[in-house]
């Protein structure tokens, strides 16, 4: 039984799921990371929110973990290449709190519009400030909104039900999407010249980091307010000081900042300056929300397969893993099997299916093979860290989909690139449950590849199969199985036999030495 460690607080509903499931689920809440480390090991997942901070450290320690999940959006206390490196999954739940944030940056910018923080603050120390506030209307004005994906979107529909107009910009919004959104597309320069109110919905990348630089704020029109409620460091907060206390911009109001939790900040006591300490997510609903779903991903990871909302890794519903285990089991087979064949002399890697395989989710398939691959390289490989490790090694990998029939139901091809030419291996479902070699390097041989494994080329000759036979009873080695292809009568064979009994190297090298043969090589599967 998958046994699970949850280490922030989080609803209980949570625990309860897990259980439900089949999941061993344990709540320990409050370590230090000393403490964390000392128990970790013994967990396969781990459910965190933002408290509980994933190190290099930590991961090192957790020597069974399988998946992280981040009850939330944000994964910044979460070391995600070094996950990665080390084969853990991490994913997070970005649509339980997407509402939640969504209206919680409507409403700081109605507070903006209306500065309602001072004039409650005023109203409640007895001065009746009546005159004292004029604010605007957000009806009719323009909304920037830096970020168009899912919490973007919910906000560009509210604020299109307040009769205000929405500008966005976001370089994977596409103009079809636009369109359906309501929302005019623009550049950053555009954005920033025509925005009443901007508004931010981005995570934080190297792209966006600072993306109201002084220079940036420097273009907006005068007036402004803008508002972040996604993550701190998309704006220079010293630089958003300056032009508040300039009154080029009329109002800011922050959830999220720099360095938090936010002790201090220059903009701390700002005119015209709102903020809130993180709450973008802090409902009740979105608290159930996050708990739930990050339980329900877990354990559909742990139990199935499945992988919903990962970072590092493609997406596998619970539905497709069942259907997509075979072909992956394949794929991995003949990713290991070209690896061991040629190692280190690859350059790069293309991935074909075709038939039934070409009707599924690729991504996965393609993930099994640089994991069969790559374990030429590495033991602890697997699916998540594959291709990390394989874009170390700078080899370039190809995916293609082929909509033609042919000679088999399903087929999946590798061929690697090697300063010889091109190699490819092809194989195929028997049942459709049973992996299959179909083709080896152009010569069709069909076998199943498991266990201890002998890969021999030699010249097609009488007697060589008695030769081999010999030496390998000699040796006390039994042959399991026993698979052939030639390209042509008289010409290369290749032999894959399935053997019982260690071959050892000076074995090998008397196979070697037999008459007619070019290569040997010993494989090990999985």
């Amino acid at each position: 039984m998958p046994k699970v460690l949850i280490s922030d607080k989080m609803d209980p509903r949570a625990a309860a799921i897990f259980q439900e499931r089949g999941v061993d689920v344990d709540v320990i809440t409050g370590k230090t990371p000393e403490e964390l480390m000392a128990i970790i090991g013994d967990y396969d997942g781990l459910a965190i929110r933002s408290s509980t901070k994933v190190t290099k450290e930590i991961l090192d320690a957790a020597t069974n973990l399988k998946v992280i999940g981040r009850a939330g959006i944000g994964v910044d206390n979460v070391d995600i290449p070094y996950a990665s490196a080390k084969g853990v999954i991490v994913m997070n739940t970005p649509f339980g709190n997407s509402i939640t944030t969504a209206e919680h940056a409507i409403a700081l910018m109605f507070a903006l519009a209306r500065q309602l923080p001072e004039a409650n603050a005023q109203t409640q120390a007895g001065l009746w400030p009546k005159n004292g506030f004029m604010g605007v209307e957000v009806t009719g004005k323009t909304l920037g909104l830096i970020g168009a994906g899912n919490i973007g979107s919910i906000v560009a529909t509210r604020a299109l039900g307040l009769k205000m107009k929405v500008v966005a910009f976001d370089p994977f919004l596409t103009p079809e999407r636009a369109v359906e959104m309501g929302v005019e597309k623009a550049d950053l320069d555009t954005l920033l010249a025509k925005a009443d109110f901007i508004t931010l919905h981005t995570p934080l990348t190297d792209q966006t980091r600072n993306i109201l630089s002084r220079d940036n704020l420097a273009k907006t029109k005068k007036g402004v307010r803008i508002i972040n409620c996604a993550r701190g460091g998309l704006i220079d907060e010293a630089a958003l000081k300056e032009a508040l206390d300039s009154g080029h911009v009329a109002g800011a109001a922050l959830d999220v900042f720099q360095t938090e939790p936010a002790k201090e900040s220059p903009l701390f006591g700002t005119p015209n300056f709102i903020c809130t300490p993180h709450l973008g997510a802090s409902t009740d609903e979105a608290q159930v929300n996050v708990a739930l779903q990050v339980a329900e991903q877990l354990s559909d990871y742990l139990l199935d397969g499945g992988i919903t909302n990962a970072l590092n890794v493609p997406s596998l519903s619970a539905e497709e893993a069942p259907k997509l285990k075979p072909y992956m089991a394949l794929a991995e087979k003949l990713g290991s099997l070209v690896g061991q064949l040629e190692g280190d002399a690859i350059t790069g890697v293309a991935v074909e299916v075709e038939g039934h395989a070409a009707e599924l989710n690729q991504k996965p398939i393609t993930a099994a093979v640089l994991a069969g691959l790559m374990r030429v390289y590495s033991d602890t490989v697997n699916m998540v860290n594959a291709p990390f490790l394989a874009k170390e090694r700078g080899l370039d990998v190809r995916e293609v989909r082929h909509d033609r029939e042919g000679d088999y139901q399903t087929l999946v091809r590798v061929t690697v690139s090697t300063a010889n030419g091109d190699k490819s291996v092809a194989g195929t479902l028997f049942g459709h449950a049973q992996p299959r070699l179909v083709e080896l390097f152009g010569i069709k041989v069909e076998a199943d590849l498991g266990g201890t494994m002998l890969y021999i080329v030699n010249q097609d000759a009488p007697g060589f199969i008695g030769r081999l036979g010999s030496t390998l009873g000699e040796a006390q080695v039994n042959i399991g199985t026993f698979h052939l292809g030639r390209r042509d009568q008289g010409g290369e064979a290749v032999l894959l036999l399935s053997v019982d009994g260690t071959v050892t190297e000076p074995l090998r090298w008397e196979i070697c030495n037999l008459a007619g043969v070019k290569q040997v090589k010993l494989l090990r599967f999985a």
